[in-house]
């Protein structure tokens, strides 16, 4: 087999941990994964990852190539023809130069700081198998620790299987252990074919050991319910389960010397394990069953060991009858064996739960609460407004609620903000505490609801309240239902409550025609669509030369300085976005007469370091003065682009990585060829935009008025105006200004 490597580089320090990533059809999952190995959230350098493309269909090889441009520590080989998971980990295995090697599954993610929790363990002690503990998520997004994590708890740093032999209660997969990479070659084992393929090497390792450890640390997120995993798939394959198990017996009649003792507790899992599989709706074509269970019967005679004794109770009765091969005495008392089952993962949920529990009473207290609240009559002179997940004043609330305050003076306006963004609220603003009783009972009563984004799922308005969903940005990247097609951005969004949760919505801001084209779609609803333009726009187009230099004078910004605002957007698909650009290194490019401005997305966390010509305004209370005090904007893929478009002032896209964006999260047009000013795709092209100033030429002005035209057309600095009046006076949508209302 003929196979394609990228160039080994060495890097920059000696390989610790080598880490083995098999690749099939994962493009939605794969940014998250390379970006929770190789990203800032992993401070331990000393790794390399081997990724193997198993030839596969879709764009997760070409993601690979993108990530190795970038990351010396990334080799990836392309496979001319799919060869399965087993043998894409020998493959991997075969490459890797690390004293550990690590074989970790593409759809699945590690934690922050895992690499040098498990570095430091190797180095102090040095185990042929470190053994990691892991939480599975959710397709919601829920994250539940390994049931067995008290077995971590417990153990000593170094022990044997003979001294611990519970271990072997462990999930037995290849992502759960570290091995020394010379210990595994000289085991002489193979990773096999088909389903359970990992298990003919998870337990031999477990077997040989002369040195184990756990680290009592979550160190992995295994995605539980994904669409296409043997755990959730019908399939003849988990007849593979059978072979698989041989060649584990295989290895204990090959090295009965060490590996003997434990013969008894591996027929048990055998055993357990096709009865799970069996017992597992779905997982067994029904009119497979009966051979299903034939094999095991013929297995269980076959490696029974000597002196066995059936283990009591239900399961004893349940294997004494795999034995005989007594299958319709079997699924007679399949049913009782299901509810031994659910109501063993109902137990390992429970103790789960009960952690959570006060949370959870808390939360049914607050639900109760409001419920109450609705009896109570409402106020017709009361708006509630939140901006962001009640982060703080902002946004296009914020704007309708000042032209509310003009045009309705007589309109209670109260803010919802959380606890901590208190300080976020202006003097004079009246607010009260997401979540608290005074919160619920003001909610419960408002006639009018203003935000930019949905309020809490278990709040839902009162009959006859007028709820404004305003959104926060025009659409590049894919929205609303649109992402059922992109779950790694959707991060186990639940699109029926969502589209229930568009049903209350009553009007719906739109600032182009663009907008309202893609959000009617993917937010269905039987409300009433405002092209007004957004509010917050208005605050650009009506600035004033004395406003900026206010701003600037805030920010320590001497006169004559150029000002740069860099502004990058979250990348949904992964935890914590990547640094594409070096900041202090780009300020240096820029030169001493310019001041470079880093806005953080409120989802991340800054992470720029005072340097010269450099400040951080993550923090600053209003990106629109940003906007207004800024002479060119750099951004990638936000929506802050669409309004400063507005000020039809220059604009750079800085996109080193929109392949990976564009198919880890799904856009509607293609920015790089509609972008509204020059595009770099390299450090080294943005520095020669600013240097040659090409960013602020005649044609690239063209190219902003025709961006403006399409994405700005009501941005008159009338916005809020058309909103207030539309919903607190009720005036027509289409007598005041460029706006139309429609369904």
């Amino acid at each position: 087999m003929v196979t394609t490597d990228t160039p080994a580089v060495q890097p920059s320090e000696d390989v610790l941990v080598s880490i083995v990533l098999p690749v099939y059809q994962v493009q939605e999952y794969l940014p998250e994964c390379l970006d929770s190995i190789l990203g800032t959230a992993q401070s331990f350098q000393g790794i390399e990852v081997v990724a193997v493309d198993d030839c596969s269909p879709d764009d997760s090889g070409a993601l690979l190539d993108e990530y190795a441009a970038r990351d010396q520590r990334l080799r990836v080989v392309h496979l001319p023809q799919n060869v399965g998971l087993g043998r894409a980990r020998s493959e991997g295995l075969a490459r890797a130069k690390g004293e550990y090697v690590w074989f970790v599954d593409s759809d699945d993610r590690l934690t922050d700081g895992a690499l040098a929790a498990i570095a430091e363990r190797l180095k102090r002690t040095e185990p042929d198998v470190l053994l990691v503990d892991h939480a599975l998520v959710d397709p919601d997004g829920g994250v539940e620790r390994n049931v067995r994590a008290h077995l971590f708890r417990d153990a000593p740093e170094t022990f044997t299987l003979a001294e611990r032999p519970d271990t072997l209660d462990l999930i037995m997969t290849a992502w759960s252990r570290v091995l020394r990479r010379e210990f595994l070659l000289g085991l002489d084992l193979e990773f096999g074919h088909g389903y359970y393929e990992d298990i003919s090497v998870t337990y031999p390792v477990l077997l040989a050991a002369r040195r184990l450890s756990m680290l009592d640390r979550v160190c992995y997120h295994y995605r539980r319910g994904r669409e296409g995993a043997i755990t959730n798939t019908s399939s003849p394959k988990h007849f593979d389960l059978f072979g698989q198990y041989e060649r584990i017996f295989a290895f204990i009649d090959r090295a009965a010397d060490i590996a003997e003792p434990f013969r008894r507790a591996v027929f048990d899992r055998t055993v357990r394990h096709a009865t799970t599989v069996l017992a597992a709706p779905g997982l067994v074509p029904e009119n497979m069953r009966r051979d299903f269970f034939r094999q095991a019967s013929e297995h269980f005679r076959r490696f029974r060991p000597r002196h066995y004794s059936h283990p009591s109770g239900l399961r004893g009765l349940q294997y004494r009858l795999v034995e005989r091969g007594a299958y319709p005495a079997y699924v007679a008392l399949e049913p009782l064996n299901r509810l031994r089952l659910a109501l063993r993962t109902v137990l390992g949920r429970a103790r789960g739960a009960a952690r959570r529990a006060p949370r959870l009473a808390a939360t049914a207290l607050r639900r109760a609460y409001y419920r109450g609240c609705l009896l109570l009559p409402v106020d017709d002179s009361l708006a509630v407004y939140a901006a962001y997940w009640s982060r703080g004043y902002a946004c296009n609330p914020a704007a309708v609620f000042e032209k509310a305050r003009e045009l309705t003076p007589g309109i209670r306006g109260v803010w919802v903000v959380v606890k901590d963004r208190t300080g976020s609220i202006p003097p004079g603003v009246e607010y009260v505490v997401d979540g608290s009783a005074r919160c619920l009972r003001t909610m419960a009563r408002a006639k009018y609801l203003v935000n930019n984004v949905n309020f809490p799922y278990e709040q839902p308005k009162r009959r006859g309240s007028v709820l404004v969903q305003t959104q926060h940005g025009t659409p590049l990247k894919k929205m609303g239902t649109d992402l059922r097609d992109h779950p790694a951005a959707a991060r186990g969004m639940n699109f029926d409550r969502l589209v229930e949760q568009c049903g209350r919505w009553d009007f719906l801001v739109s600032p182009n025609p663009h907008t309202t084209e893609v959000f009617t779609r993917v937010y269905p609803g039987g409300y009433e669509v405002l092209q007004t333009g957004y509010p917050r726009v208005d605050r650009l187009v009506n600035a004033s030369p004395g406003q900026a230099n206010r701003v600037r004078d805030e920010l320590g910004i001497a006169p004559g300085e150029t000002v740069v605002l860099y502004a990058p957007t979250h990348r949904d698909h992964q935890d914590q976005a990547a640094a594409l650009l070096d900041v202090p290194r780009f300020a240096d490019q820029l030169g001493d007469d310019h001041v470079l401005l880093v806005r953080s997305h409120y989802f991340d966390t800054p992470r720029t370091a005072p340097s010269r010509g450099v400040v951080d305004v993550s923090s600053y209370p209003s990106i629109e003065d940003l906007c207004i005090a800024a002479d060119v904007l750099i951004t990638d893929y936000s929506s802050v682009m669409f309004d400063y478009a507005a000020l039809d002032k220059p604009i750079v896209i800085f996109a080193p990585d929109w392949e990976t964006y564009r198919r880890a999260r799904g856009v509607y047009f293609d920015l790089l060829a509609e972008a509204p000013g020059v595009v770099a795709t390299t450090q080294v092209q943005l520095a020669e935009i600013f240097r040659s100033g090409e960013y602020t030429g005649p044609r690239v002005a063209e190219r902003r008025s025709g961006f403006r035209a399409r994405f700005c057309p009501y941005d008159d600095g009338h916005a809020a105006e058309r909103v207030v009046r539309r919903v607190f006076l009720g005036e027509p949508a289409n007598t005041n200004g460029p706006a139309s209302a429609g369904k």
